[in-house]
């Protein structure tokens, strides 16, 4: 079998390494880097800037450790830059290994579907190459939205590509949006000693979680000196000679040297050809798909940012695994019930599966258990006390959602991820033995409090 992936950011890389284990011969077009936006221009990029303004954080507080350092201590945002430049470079080059290994051939260039079997790729040495294929997979991502009302020019009002590659520190960032990419670049930023303010339309940031959920991050930004504005809309962006404001829908003004728009993304499916298939775009220009990330035409596959499932990373590279196996008469279906939810921020917020808000706007019948970090010894011992965890329940006392923020909370959350995933109850989870004394035990602790059981909790 001959497969065509076009686009090599996680999902379409995957892709083509694992159907070329599988002993298919691969073609992975890609007009630019390797690892698309998430290594290029977004998951990792920020995880390296926000490594810095962390160790940064922990620095500035080494005196409650008997550590004493020098007053005023700064980073470098060149140098921190820098590093983020040099992290991305290096697992470039590791990606391009993975291809070499896996004899995955990559055509450097612009891929445009001529039909369901050939794709036409513009090269980005000149010329043209049309590829034969049996299946085709699309996974040509998606880029930050940026209203025309908004006024982007990548250069004042900018998105979070222009940021991840910014040649000086700005004095002053207005952040419309406090999302995932909103909190993350805020923090990082006020961190290194911009000036920020995080406007947000929803009731308050990161709206997809409960209240209670990101209270621990509101406290720390606070701590921060992050200015947060919620609960309105942006009436209107006005450029200035040397400055941005931003006007709310309550006449409330605010001024600062860059004004970020960060208000989501939307897919990349212009200029494919799409039109000599069958394949079909929802209202929204997301390309349709089945259960098995097929499209509307049998021997097109479409996963990522591209399709109209969750824009993470992890899923578009799980939906390339679900892709393949169809393809090869190993049929499984899609299953989002636990797919994790991952805010890098100080503390990280990680969840997965159902809110109690979801669930009350369902009508479901739940039990919550929870426990905060401040009780644990790890936590105490590490100076790390902020956060909790939470595990929901259905009326079966199966966990179908689960929170936990604080301290290395992403990896934390692999514990409910699994939980949910394969149906196990509370009980069951409370019956594990976690080791001591660990971040990790307030999952357990939260378990027995489904139950009222939790014997550190008051």
């Amino acid at each position: 079998m001959k497969l065509t992936v076009i686009g090599a950011g996680p999902g379409g890389y995957e892709a083509a390494l694992y159907a070329a284990k599988r002993g298919v011969e691969v073609t992975l077009v890609e007009k630019g880097k390797l690892g698309g936006t998430c290594l290029n221009r977004g998951c990792i990029p920020t995880k390296a800037l926000l490594a810095v303004s962390d160790n940064l954080a922990a620095i500035r507080e080494a005196g409650n450790f008997g550590i004493t350092v020098p007053e005023g201590t700064v980073a470098d945002f060149h140098a921190a830059y820098s590093r983020k430049d040099q992290v991305v470079a290096a697992l470039n080059g590791g990606v391009q290994y993975l291809m070499n290994a896996n004899n995955v051939r990559v055509v450097e260039g612009v891929g445009r579907i001529a039909d369901s079997k050939h794709v036409e790729v513009a090269l980005n040495e000149g010329g043209t190459e049309i590829i034969e294929s049996d299946k085709i997979i699309i996974a040509t991502g998606s880029a930050p939205s940026a209203p025309k009302a908004f006024g982007y020019d990548g250069e004042k009002v900018i998105t979070s590509d222009e940021v991840l590659s910014m040649e000086e520190q700005p004095g002053s960032i207005i952040i419309i949006g406090g999302g995932v990419i909103g909190c993350e670049i805020a923090q990082f930023m006020a961190r290194m000693g911009t000036e920020v303010t995080v406007l947000e339309m929803m009731p308050h940031i990161l709206p997809n979680e409960d209240k209670d959920t990101i209270r621990p991050l509101e406290k720390q930004f606070r701590k921060d000196k992050i200015k947060v504005a919620c609960g309105k809309g942006v009436e209107k962006v006005e450029k200035g000679p040397d400055d941005v404001t931003v006007t709310l829908s309550d006449g409330s003004e605010f001024t600062a040297e860059l004004v970020l728009v960060s208000i989501g993304r939307r897919p990349v499916t212009q200029d494919l050809g799409l039109e000599n298939t069958g394949v079909e775009l929802n209202e929204r220009g997301y390309i349709k798909i089945n259960e098995f990330t097929q499209t509307a035409d049998p021997d097109i596959y479409a996963i990522g940012d591209v399709v109209p499932t969750i824009q993470l990373a992890h899923v578009a590279s799980y939906e390339a695994f679900v892709a393949v196996d169809h393809m090869l008469g190993e049929p499984r279906k899609t299953d989002f019930r636990a797919v994790p939810r991952c805010i890098y921020t100080s503390p990280e917020v990680a969840g997965v599966g159902i809110t109690e808000s979801e669930a009350a706007e369902k009508g479901l019948e739940i039990s919550v258990g929870r426990f905060d970090m401040m009780a644990l010894g790890k936590a105490k011992a590490s100076g790390h006390t902020d956060g909790f965890a939470k595990i929901i329940t259905d009326e079966n006392d199966v966990i179908i959602g689960g929170t936990v923020v604080g301290s290395h909370a992403t990896e934390l959350l692999e514990a409910i991820t699994l939980a949910v995933q394969f149906g196990i109850t509370a009980k069951q989870l409370g019956e594990s033995i976690f080791p001591h004394p660990t971040m990790g035990e307030a999952i357990l602790e939260a378990a027995h409090d489904v139950h009222k059981v939790s014997v550190h909790k008051g």
